[in-house]
């Protein structure tokens, strides 16, 4: 199921992005692809995940390498200018950030405008948590991780994308409005069951979430009564604090360094008056940012 996600700025939808699949969009074709820039979509993210076909069979994926590509290349034609791709680093061990590099380059439209790159995390009761358990699957060590990490970050850099959140690279101008909303710990409405929303209302934040049984947000949806799958909490200022930090550190801006005070792990931020967690040690962020919370 694609997810649609918006983002209101100068004007209309100024940025409206549709996740897909690889395999939805090879399957469905340059219709398709035409249909959603007929509907106004502006942003597409689509998980690629890898480039080797023998670690997308492991994930249990259902496109390979070959499908991706030309998946990418009918959104080119569609007129999409504006493409997010997503890998996974940390399968396994020996992973080549240069070969995701060449993978890249042989995109037909030329490189995705943004990019995501995230650790695997084994989800309990996934297919992998299974082998997991039954000794069939090993993660690498971390500092395996770290190295195909920082391997990301240097290929990354070298093709011109800005690094501007742990897991996020964009071509300049082209970061994710959506993202960075929740990154800056701006009001955002989420429509439908498992979604969450922020709103401010007099000083106060306000975070809403809807329950993610579909049935029961359906039932809800009948009867126009939303209070039997809605919950919500008014943070407190201690909680605003925490967040703040703990997202404001995930990103090249950083945080005022009045809400963390002097501290030998953090550097000078693009943003004046700011401080950030330098690059190299992104990928140990959230030891950080526990110790400084």
């Amino acid at each position: 199921m694609e997810r649609i996600l918006f983002c209101l700025g100068g004007g209309p939808w100024d940025e409206f992005t549709v996740e897909v699949n690889p395999d939805d969009i090879a399957a469905k074709g340059p219709e398709y692809a035409l249909g959603l820039r007929r509907l106004g979509v502006s942003r597409i993210s689509m998980g690629i995940q890898s480039f080797d076909d023998a670690v997308l069979k492991r994930m249990g994926r259902r496109h390979d390498s070959a499908q991706a590509k030309a998946a990418y290349e009918i959104l080119r034609q569609a007129g999409f200018d504006n493409i997010s791709v997503d890998f996974i680093f940390g399968f396994q061990a020996g992973m080549d950030a240069e070969a995701l590099g060449c993978g890249l380059d042989s995109l037909h439209g030329g490189l995705p405008e943004h990019i995501s790159c995230y650790q695997l995390s084994i989800e309990e009761g996934s297919g992998l948590g299974k082998m997991v358990e039954k000794g069939l699957y090993a993660m690498p060590e971390d500092s395996e991780c770290e190295r195909q990490y920082l391997s990301l970050c240097d290929v990354l850099r070298c093709r011109g994308y800005e690094h501007y959140e742990i897991s996020n690279w964009a071509q300049p101008g082209r970061r994710s409005r959506h993202n960075s909303s929740y990154w800056n710990h701006s009001p955002y409405i989420g429509y439908g069951p498992g979604a969450h929303s922020l709103f401010v209302d007099g000083g106060r934040f306000v975070r809403r979430w809807n329950n993610p049984d579909l049935r029961s947000y359906l039932d809800a949806a009948g009867s126009g009564v939303f209070d039997t799958v809605r919950g919500e909490e008014t943070l407190t200022p201690e909680q605003i604090r925490e967040e703040r930090i703990m997202l404001g550190l995930r990103t090249e801006e950083g945080i005022p360094s009045s809400l963390v005070g002097d501290n030998s792990v953090l550097v000078a931020s693009p943003v004046p008056g700011n401080v950030r967690i330098p690059e190299n040690r992104w990928f140990i962020s959230d030891s950080i940012i526990c110790n400084l919370i």
